[in-house]
């Protein structure tokens, strides 16, 4: 415990482990602020954030600004008196006017090892652009975006077959485990921020739903990171019979044909041809049926070797 006045700001699941830590700790963290309640999933709910769920456990009074930057907001924030504030996912900018508030500043922790994979969603392109260790890196947050002096890191190995989803669940973890060494030891004096080399970044943009179009003409193990690093959401997909079909788990092949054609079937997996190479598509989801192992989903599905996976065809007038 440092006996700071602590302001957390964060929203989605990934920040919950870093909140839970603050407050087993015995931190005083006075406000927590997350984005505002909104509509999820098919049935268009409307559902707190993770985020504030956990706050309202413990009841710790909760912010929703529609947007931080707002005078009235940063007013709000400043009146809490913090000497430091804590952002993890958080998803908005802040504004310099409130950076400038906690007397020991914001700190920021990142989900990547800065300063590669700036941005919102690096979990995601670390894994599609096929890279084997990743972390976590503490920093002082500036008015940029991901570009503050960086305090500690903490990096992890990826697996080969690891999606999104269990790398998200382990960095949460590692997350919150760098964020109590990061608080001992700026309680203790001993932090010592490090300068980012600006030629050593990327950038991690937001993921969209078009991200997940399958190009079968790539190469098999480019196509299976983009699988992986896709899982659980926006999803990689493809087209059969005009119908999406998503992909889940594949592995890959040394298969050879057309692109998209599907070269064999079988209880293991449906044979994929890729540009080089060949995919064995082992889960899989058509449009309007149950997510299903591929051989459960060929008990019930007419499928033949030969048919091709690909775009959806262009109807008259689009």
């Amino acid at each position: 415990m440092t006996g700071m006045r602590i302001v957390f700001m964060g929203t989605p699941e990934f920040a919950c482990p870093t909140l839970r830590t603050l407050i087993e700790r015995g931190e005083q963290v006075v406000a927590v602020v997350t984005q505002p309640d909104r509509p999820k999933g098919r049935g268009q709910q409307t559902l707190p954030p993770p985020v504030k769920v956990v706050a309202e456990q413990h009841g710790i009074p909760v912010l929703q600004p529609v947007k931080v930057r707002l005078p009235e907001s940063i007013e709000e924030i400043r009146g809490l008196n913090p000497d430091l504030i804590v952002v993890i996912a958080f998803g908005q900018i802040l504004p310099k006017a409130l950076l400038d508030i906690p007397k020991y500043g914001c700190i920021n922790v990142h989900a990547s090892l800065l300063p590669r994979y700036r941005g919102a969603a690096p979990l995601n392109w670390c894994i599609i652009n096929g890279e084997n260790e990743t972390g976590v890196t503490t920093m002082m947050m500036d008015v940029g975006l991901d570009t503050g002096d960086m305090l500690l890191k903490r990096s992890t190995p990826i697996g080969a077959d690891e999606d999104t989803q269990s790398l998200h669940d382990r960095m949460s973890q590692l997350g919150a485990e760098l964020l109590a060494e990061t608080l001992d030891r700026l309680a203790r004096g001993e932090l010592v921020p490090e300068k980012q080399d600006d030629a050593l970044t990327c950038y991690a943009p937001m993921m969209k739903k078009e991200d997940g179009l399958i190009d079968w003409s790539r190469d098999a193990q480019a196509i299976k990171n983009q699988v992986r690093g896709m899982t659980p959401w926006p999803g990689a997909y493809s087209f059969l019979d005009d119908k999406l079909l998503k992909v889940f788990r594949v592995q890959t092949a040394s298969g050879s044909g057309a692109p998209g054609e599907i070269l064999s079937l079988g209880r293991d997996g449906i044979e994929v041809a890729c540009g080089t190479g060949s995919l064995l598509i082992a889960e899989l989801q058509l449009e309007g049926k149950k997510r299903l192992p591929a051989g459960d989903f060929l008990a019930g599905y007419k499928l033949q070797p030969g048919c091709t996976l690909g775009k959806k065809e262009a109807s008259v007038g689009e």
